[in-house]
């Protein structure tokens, strides 16, 4: 599955991306997730978003989150 939309010689822009994690997260983390928006929501969770220029750098992005 792509994450990119291209039509002949238009330029592919990257997919919004978001990603939910249990527990909140300081706002020092944006470095490190690649200057995401991190969100901070009432029930506790903390909302990753942002774009994401292609599944490698998905799957980076989903291991630093397990990590």
């Amino acid at each position: 599955m792509s994450n990119e939309i291209n039509s002949g010689s238009e330029k592919a822009h990257p997919l919004v991306y978001q990603i939910r994690i249990k527990g909140h997260l300081g706002r020092e983390w944006t470095d490190w997730f690649g200057g995401l928006t991190i969100t901070l929501e009432d029930n506790g969770d903390t909302l990753l978003t942002g774009p994401v220029v292609d599944q490698a750098a998905l799957h980076g992005l989903l291991k630093k989150v397990r990590d």
